[in-house]
């Protein structure tokens, strides 16, 4: 019985010893590299996935109108920047599962299509998080995320195309839904 005890204590003991060294080495890897700090606005919620594109961006300045115009700025640009590298992806896909005579003009002049949807949308965007701050000096911070549905993205994509009769007889929605909505799941399952 004074073995069983004895076993027991001193696993305890090792059981917490261990405990111990975790925690003290996980308080150095904190102050390696220093303390976490969580930006408004750019949380998990904020990124782009499987329905809308988002776009994050923040901006400093001593004029609070300013921020606001820098930070706008910054998160329309992420989200261009979202919307061509997808959009540019699809059409890749898009052109190689679909064997057209003249697939380089097709592609010149769909880029050409989603470059004018793209800008198109940045004037329709909606915010999805606006926060101000004002930092010590005085100067205001502002985070902003935009973001715009999927859905209206590809809609514009078919109007467009519904008036180029020559982009219109190469066009086939369903398959181009197909791999749009693929590309969009695949930037979701790709996220940090």
């Amino acid at each position: 019985m004074k073995m069983k005890s004895t076993i027991l204590v001193a696993g305890v003991f090792l059981f917490a010893l261990t405990l111990a060294g975790c925690k003290s080495s996980k308080k150095a890897v904190d102050s390696t590299f220093g303390k976490e700090v969580t930006v408004p606005c750019s949380d998990e919620e904020f990124h782009t996935d499987s329905k809308y594109f988002r776009g994050t961006g923040n901006g400093i300045s001593i004029d609070l109108s300013t921020a606001r115009n820098k930070a706008k700025m910054d998160a329309n640009t992420n989200l261009a920047q979202s919307i061509n590298t997808t959009l540019k992806s699809v059409s890749e896909r898009y052109v190689n599962e679909r064997q057209f005579d003249a697939s380089s003009e097709f592609e010149q002049k769909f880029e050409q299509l989603t470059r004018e949807v793209v800008n198109q949308q940045l004037n329709n965007v909606e915010v999805a998080c606006h926060k101000t701050t004002q930092m010590k000096d005085g100067k205001f911070q502002v985070f902003t995320a935009v973001q715009v549905s999927k859905d209206e993205v590809l809609n514009n994509i078919a109007n467009r195309i519904s008036k180029d009769k020559k982009l219109q007889v190469d066009y086939d929605k369903m398959k181009f839904e197909q791999i749009f909505n693929e590309e969009m799941s695949k930037l979701e399952s790709e996220r940090p």
